[in-house]
């Protein structure tokens, strides 16, 4: 379970995230949704121990995160942020087993290259696994940071916008594939989206966030009407009934 408990972070005197309380099950996916400057991102980093919150606690698998030695909650819990800084001539290999560094320390063992290797495999990256970041397209790369997070081998991972610059093909390989990590992996993966419409397709909470705080949670048939969508994201939305369930058509609106 991932437990927030009157969560804040100020970033000045009229601006904070917060306070936010939160109970989340383990098992399956969970969307963060929202307006830009919701404060998604901000929560997602102090769920992963990367961003020390003002007031309150997270816990996640029962770990108090800002309290926890942190190679205790890197077996726990990973997180792929939105910017990632790694040098561009490490092969995609060398990357993904960055993940099992708070195992070994730095030093491979047998057990962490079955792990790599499972998360290559899982994330379809066999063919390119010794070219170099350089070399890849931005959904390659895309799907390599993702496989080193998965390597991590954790109960809980956290992602911040992994569709980012990826077209609608990889988009949704992403998503399916995350969907798979959490079936047949028992994986609990937290992820922040843009896009309201793949938070309906494939995940199973849909936390939506405006203004620093939660303003409603809940199931995607909770969450993915008409009255909810228009209030968080502040323009006119219809839900329609599609072949695979519902989504979120914004209007598009008159002109001059």
């Amino acid at each position: 379970m991932i437990r927030l408990a009157n969560l804040v972070k100020r970033y000045s005197s009229d601006t904070q995230i917060g306070p936010i309380s939160l109970e989340l099950p383990a098992g399956g996916i969970v969307a963060l949704v929202g307006p830009n400057g919701a404060g998604k991102s901000t929560v997602l980093t102090m769920m992963g121990r990367l961003l020390s919150p003002d007031e309150g606690s997270v816990e996640v698998g029962g770990l108090d995160v800002h309290r926890t030695p942190s190679k205790q909650v890197a077996k726990t819990v990973s997180i792929l942020r939105q910017e990632n800084h790694f040098v561009t001539r490490l092969t995609v290999r060398q990357l993904v087993g960055f993940g099992r560094y708070p195992y070994n320390g730095g030093r491979l063992t047998q057990e962490d290259e079955d792990r790599i290797s499972e998360a290559i495999d899982f994330l379809n990256l066999t063919e390119l696994e010794q070219r170099f970041l350089d070399q890849l397209s931005g959904g390659q790369r895309q799907r390599a940071y993702v496989a080193m997070v998965l390597a991590q081998h954790t109960e809980y991972l956290l992602l911040d916008e992994p569709l980012n610059n990826l077209d609608a093909q990889h988009s949704v390989q992403m998503m399916q594939q995350l969907r798979r990590a959490a079936d047949e992996l028992g994986r609990t993966i937290v992820i922040v989206l843009h896009d309201i419409n793949f938070a309906a397709a494939y995940s199973d909470t849909i936390v939506a966030m405006e203004e620093g705080r939660i303003a409603v949670h809940g199931t995607p048939d909770e969450i993915i009407r008409d009255d909810v969508l228009t209030r968080v994201f502040r323009t006119p939305v219809t839900v329609v009934d599609g072949p695979t369930g519902r989504f979120a058509a914004y209007h598009r609106g008159a002109v001059g």
